[in-house]
């Protein structure tokens, strides 16, 4: 006899024969269920929730006897687990009548995930990688040829797939694993277009595995521990990059290796060797091994994106700024000096001499490419990638900005850590400033705000300030359109000094510590800007000047820029200040996408060859 089932979410239904399993059921219908342990009551990833009642939608009346009592794997497994209440699990619960069955977000392969702190888009889940359990009786065994046979054979026939084949760096866990275990393993496979590859296993039951997004910047380098079946993000970690001894900007590191016989290895040691440290950090924080770790992406620009890889990054120094390759890259993360021993890595393709794989995955993030509005999408740190496109087209540029808007440049200037002023305000009428610093939540006119500080001193101040200062010295007044601050106005206020032949504005004074923004600082601002601008410009110019009401800033420092001040320094075209967002970290944000989803992963490769 045959029975009507029906599966949300999703809408899919069909008939089943009576007494079949519900997850047995899902597969032959293609709902979406996970199981990693095939069935055996163990994990509970397939736990569903069945519906009772008339369903006037689909024709069908579902009674409690619809499904089978509960079996004796389900008492087991609410008995040490948890099985939430109403649910049942699908590798016990039998079909005896029609019914309707809800697949709750949780046992979904595919799930959907949204993550707000990395600010993505709600992704499904759909990793490189599945954990399948295994018990293989010691007589099957002894008919196999080898312990790799048997666990290629048994994943085919216990979980229903095609049989992988078995990485040789993978035999020795493999080999261990079962001699451990009793005929109880646990496998991770890696999936291609073209195979499925066994990459390592452990013994008895393991229900989780780990990947690594990271994004390569010139200034820090920023990576997320995720958990690849669940899309969960388990933590986050960032640290600078090495190379900065090395050169601030990306051409005074090609300069390095240009002037220094084996600076390219140097600079390859130097950013691996801050790889592995941020691995090490992210499991130790998560309490967790290594070995746990299936696949770490990077995403960067082209120049770090070949010191990565250790190739020579000097034909990117000079015209006409060939990359060595321009695809995507894959391999052991061993090869990388990583101590990752089951892990993979992916590297993201780039796409031009100037515009990398963190700009790939900036695009993937914010999607310019699915937008029928016109979307402006500008990274800002000391080397600025614009991307300008909707469905139809998409530009991309990339403006040697320096490292100015990051506080380097800037005679007060610092990095955005503890002490660092980040907002600014200036009385139009009096010129004095009123200050906010990292480490407090207090304005400096309000009451407690040095007892809000600690022992923490005001040092200098960040780019997110700078821009500010500098945006309200301008409305203010103190400086005019070229940018040349008045001299005229020390007259009415003592914050106006003068210095040399130009003059320069005190925002802050405390014992021996005197900030000034000089002259030189805001004629070093001009020039970063002018640069952004011109890439900006020089893209809108060449996509037909269209109007744009949607600006996103991304990138440690577009971040935390005001987007008011962006607009009154003229940093990004004219806009109504509500399309002006910004966006936080985009490319870390799509190098978890690409982690976690081989879609989105395809997806970032096809967009950027039309780029």
């Amino acid at each position: 006899m045959q029975r009507r089932v029906v599966f949300t979410p999703s809408g899919l239904d069909g008939l089943v024969e009576d007494g079949v399993t519900v997850l047995e059921a899902a597969r032959q219908l293609g709902a979406d269920i996970d199981s990693v342990c095939g069935g055996r009551g163990i994990c509970g990833r397939c736990q569903i929730t069945p519906s009772t009642g008339v369903f006037a939608k689909w024709g069908v009346t579902v009674t409690e006897s619809a499904l089978s009592s509960f079996a004796e794997t389900e008492t087991n497994y609410r008995a040490k687990r948890a099985l939430v209440a109403g649910n049942r699990l699908g590798c016990a619960a039998r079909i005896c009548g029609d019914v309707v069955i809800d697949v709750p977000a949780i046992s979904q392969v595919h799930k959907q995930i949204v993550r707000k702190d990395l600010d993505l888009e709600p992704i499904t889940v759909d990793p490189s990688f599945s954990l399948y359990y295994l018990t293989i009786p010691e007589a099957q065994l002894g008919d196999s040829v080898s312990a790799a046979d048997a666990l290629a054979n048994a994943v085919a026939v216990q979980h229903r797939v095609r049989a992988p084949q078995v990485a040789r760096r993978a035999l020795s866990t493999l080999h261990s694993a079962m001699a451990k275990s009793d005929g109880e393993v646990t496998v991770a496979v890696r999936h291609t277009e073209n195979l499925d590859q066994i990459v390592a296993a452990w013994p008895g039951f393991v229900d989780a595995a780990y990947g690594i997004a990271v994004d390569v910047g010139s200034t820090t380098v920023a990576g997320h521990l995720c958990e690849l079946l669940t899309g969960e993000i388990i933590g986050s970690y960032g640290l600078m990059n090495p190379q900065i001894r090395f050169g601030e900007d990306l051409m005074s590191r090609v300069s390095y290796v240009m002037m220094n016989p084996g600076g390219d290895a140097e600079l390859t040691k130097a950013i691996r060797t801050s790889l592995d440290d941020l691995v090490g950090n992210l499991v130790a924080n998560a309490k967790i091994s290594r070995a746990s770790v299936l696949e770490i992406t990077i995403v960067g620009n082209p120049i770090m994106h070949h010191i990565v890889l250790g190739i020579d990054p000097t034909p990117l120094g000079m015209a006409p700024f060939v990359l060595a390759t321009n695809e995507s890259v894959s391999g052991w993360a061993n090869e990388l000096d990583l101590d990752l021993p089951n892990a993979s890595y992916y590297v993201g393709p780039c796409i031009a001499g100037h515009v990398g794989a963190d700009t790939a995955a900036a695009i993937l993030a914010e999607g310019p490419h699915r937008s029928t509005e016109m979307q402006l999408l500008v990274d800002i740190g000391t080397n600025a990638e614009i991307v300008l496109g909707n469905t139809a087209h998409q530009f991309a540029a990339s403006s040697p900005t320096g490292p100015a808007f990051e506080g380097a440049q800037i005679s007060a200037g610092q990095r955005a850590t503890a002490g660092a002023i980040e907002h600014v305000r200036i009385n139009r009428e009096t010129l004095e400033p009123r200050l906010k610093v990292i480490g407090s939540s207090l304005w400096s006119d309000e009451p407690g705000f040095a007892e809000s500080l600690g022992d923490t001193a005001i040092t200098g101040i960040c780019g997110s300030g700078i821009i500010e200062v500098i945006g309200e010295m301008y409305l203010s007044g103190i400086i005019d359109t070229d940018g040349v601050v008045r001299g005229e106005l020390a007259a009415k206020s003592n914050r106006i000094v003068a210095d040399d032949r130009t003059f320069s504005y005190l925002f802050y004074e405390k014992d021996e510590t005197k900030l000034y923004v000089t002259q030189n600082d805001v004629r070093a601002i001009q020039l970063a800007k002018a640069a952004l601008r011109a890439g900006i410009d020089l893209l809108v110019e060449h996509a037909g000047s269209p109007v744009v009401h949607d600006i996103r800033l991304a990138g440690a420092f577009g971040a935390h820029i005001d987007p008011v001040y962006a607009m009154v320094l003229g940093l990004v075209p004219d806009c109504p200040v509500a399309g002006v967002r910004s966006v936080g970290n985009a490319a870390g944000a799509g190098a978890v996408q690409s982690l976690l989803s081989r879609k989105l992963r395809y997806e970032m490769e096809s967009t950027v060859r039309g780029v």
